[in-house]
């Protein structure tokens, strides 16, 4: 039977509670707080919920509580306060403290038997799950450990490294390409399609998880056939006809290979996500011959890109409050960001283009 301790300076008032109680629990009793307290460190462990009076001679109720929280006891035992006042003032500052319920004088059987029911199933539970949680945690934590000693392993083999240097290739060559075509347009119409590339490469360890995530093996081979966003190019763009043109010109190119295509712009996300998706084959010329790496290149406006930066803020942070709200917000951020795109885009072409 589930143990439970009664403390009151009252005996009669033990009497009654053990009476009601005790064909469910086995009950333990103490007259006072020290003698309440010297129980509680005797027999912590197994003490499934304490019936606390208040007003008691030498240690009341209160500095009992106070000792439990110092202890940390309260975060596995439910305190319910026995009590004839019934004051908010008490109420709150016991509450306040850390207790579960109140039992209120004089004692109704029905009532002291489910309030004491409910708030030790209700801690059981919460104990469980807390249990739940640090042992997924953990797990977490030793999966994560072996993750970066996986993902340590694979960079430090030679033909990882080498398999990198040929994505950064890849990657220093579709930098060239746009800047070229950056060139020209600043030659030929007075302006740039694009206002800065950005580029990345995945780092060994989200190369590793996302590879264990979709079932394939972790090897150099299957991180060619199976990857295509290790190396990353982000171009963004002034107005969206410019991303269309400038991503119409590199395909075109004839050592460019176009793979797949996802236009997030004119088909955005349902959280407002709007970007064009490019995976390319593009050669790469080493000294055993030419290769062709896949590389991701994603074209965005200013705007899409300030707004993709804040939704990824929200995705990775933890802790973060109200983020149905956030979502709701960031949903209508991304429709004015739509209409502000084009609307600039035809201030512009009245700017460059009066007389159309």
């Amino acid at each position: 039977m589930e143990r439970i301790l009664i403390v009151d300076d009252a005996e009669l008032n033990r009497e009654l509670l053990c009476d009601i109680l005790k064909d469910d629990y086995s009950i333990e009793t103490a007259g006072d707080g020290n003698e309440a307290l010297d129980k509680l460190y005797e027999h912590y462990s197994n003490i499934s919920a304490l019936l606390l009076d208040l007003r008691m001679p030498k240690t009341d109720g209160f500095a009992v509580i106070k000792e439990m929280k110092r202890h940390a006891w309260l975060q596995r035992i439910p305190v319910l306060v026995i009590s004839s006042e019934n004051t908010v003032e008490i109420e709150t500052q016991c509450l306040e403290l850390g207790v579960s319920d109140f039992i209120h004088k004089p004692f109704e059987s029905s009532i002291v038997k489910h309030r004491v029911k409910n708030a030790i199933e209700l801690f059981t539970c919460k104990n469980q799950l807390e249990q739940t949680v640090e042992k997924q945690a953990k797990t977490l934590e030793q999966q994560y450990q072996i993750i970066q000693m996986q993902a340590k392993k694979l960079k430090e083999a030679k033909p990882f490294n080498k398999l990198m240097m040929e994505f950064h290739s890849a990657i220093a060559e579709v930098e060239t390409k746009l800047k070229v075509l950056n060139e020209e347009f600043s030659q030929e119409y007075h302006r740039n399609p694009f206002e800065s590339i950005k580029s990345r490469l995945k780092s060994p360890q989200s190369i590793f998880e996302k590879l264990e995530r979709k079932g394939f093996p972790v090897t150099v081979d299957s991180i060619r056939e199976n990857l295509a966003d290790v190396a990353g190019v982000r171009v963004i763009c002034s107005f969206p006809d410019d991303i269309y043109r400038l991503a119409e010109l590199f395909c075109q190119q004839d050592d460019i290979v176009l793979l797949r295509k996802k236009d997030y712009i004119k088909n955005p996300k349902s959280n407002g996500y709007r970007s064009l998706h490019l995976i390319l084959n593009v050669p790469v010329f080493l000294s055993t011959g030419k290769k062709y790496m896949k590389v991701e290149v994603q074209f965005r406006t200013i705007a899409m890109d300030f707004w993709a930066s804040l939704e990824h803020k929200l995705k990775y942070k933890r802790d973060v409050k109200d983020t149905d709200e956030i979502v709701r917000q960031l949903k209508s951020c991304a429709d004015s960001i739509e209409q502000l795109d084009y609307q600039m885009q035809e201030i512009r072409d009245k700017i460059y283009h009066p007389s159309e």
